[in-house]
C-alpha cells in the first residue's frame, strides 16, 4: 500500500472509532493537508512529530475530537490561536466549509505554510494572519476562540479578550485538566468563567485530553 493508502486507511478507522461522520473528499483533503506536513517538515521543522502515521493520531485526529463540540456552538467566525502548522484550524476548516476560520501565528515559516495549504487545497473559507494576537485588530469579532499549545489559559484569555465576540466562547485545547492555571492572577482576573471541561477521545491516543470552555462573566 502506499503511504496515502496507509494514512487513509488509519485516519479512517480513527475516523470510525471516534464516531466522526467526514466524507470522502474532505478525508482526501485531510491527507493532502498531512502530506505537506511531512514535505515541509523536512526542510522547515515545523513540528517535532517526524512520522507521517503518527501525524495521522497527533495531529488529524487530536485537531478533530473537538470537532463536534465546535460544531455544536454553530460559529460562523472561529480563530486558533498560536495555530503553527494549522492545527486545529486547517481541519476544522477543511470538515467545515460554512465556517470562516481564521489562524494566527507569529512565526514566519508557519505562516508561509498555512497560506501554502490555503492555496494547494483551496481553502477559501481559511484566513492566515501573521503577528501577536494582541495587536491584531479585526473587523468582526469571533465566536470562538481556541488554542491547542499556545499558552497557559490566563494569558491565553488576556491577548484574546478584545476580539471575542459578546456571546463568544474560548475554547482551550489541554492534556490533563489545568487545575494550577485556573489558581493564576491573570486567570482570576480576567473577569470570566469555566462553564464546562469536556474530556476528548482520540483515537490511538492513551494520554489524557481535556476541552475547557470559558466565557466572560455575565
Amino acid at each position: 500500500m502506499t503511504l496515502m493508502g496507509t494514512l487513509q486507511s488509519k485516519l479512517q478507522s480513527g475516523l470510525l472509532e471516534m464516531d466522526l461522520q467526514i466524507d470522502a473528499e474532505k478525508q482526501a483533503k485531510l491527507v493532502a493537508y498531512l502530506l505537506l506536513i511531512d514535505k515541509w517538515n523536512k526542510v522547515h521543522n515545523l513540528t517535532a512529530i517526524r512520522d507521517p502515521l503518527e501525524m495521522v493520531t497527533l495531529h488529524l485526529l487530536d485537531s478533530l475530537s473537538v470537532l463536534p463540540h465546535v460544531q455544536a456552538q454553530a460559529p460562523k467566525y472561529l480563530l486558533d490561536v498560536g495555530a503553527g502548522a494549522g492545527l486545529p484550524s486547517i481541519p476544522l476548516a477543511i470538515c467545515m466549509p460554512e465556517l470562516q476560520v481564521t489562524a494566527i501565528d507569529s512565526v514566519a515559516k508557519k505562516i508561509s505554510f498555512m497560506r501554502q495549504v490555503k492555496g494547494e487545497l483551496g481553502l477559501s473559507n481559511f484566513q492566515v494572519e501573521g503577528g501577536r494576537v494582541e495587536a491584531l485588530k479585526k473587523d468582526v469579532k469571533f465566536d470562538v476562540i481556541i488554542s491547542r499549545a499556545f499558552s497557559e489559559i490566563g494569558l491565553f484569555l488576556k491577548l484574546t479578550k478584545h476580539l471575542l465576540a459578546s456571546h463568544g466562547l474560548w475554547l482551550a485545547m489541554k492534556g490533563v485538566v489545568p487545575e494550577h492555571e485556573f489558581e493564576h492572577q491573570d486567570f482570576k482576573s480576567a473577569g470570566v468563567q469555566v462553564n464546562k471541561i469536556e474530556i476528548l477521545k482520540v483515537a490511538g491516543l492513551e494520554a489524557e485530553r481535556h476541552l475547557v470552555f470559558l466565557s466572560t462573566l455575565s
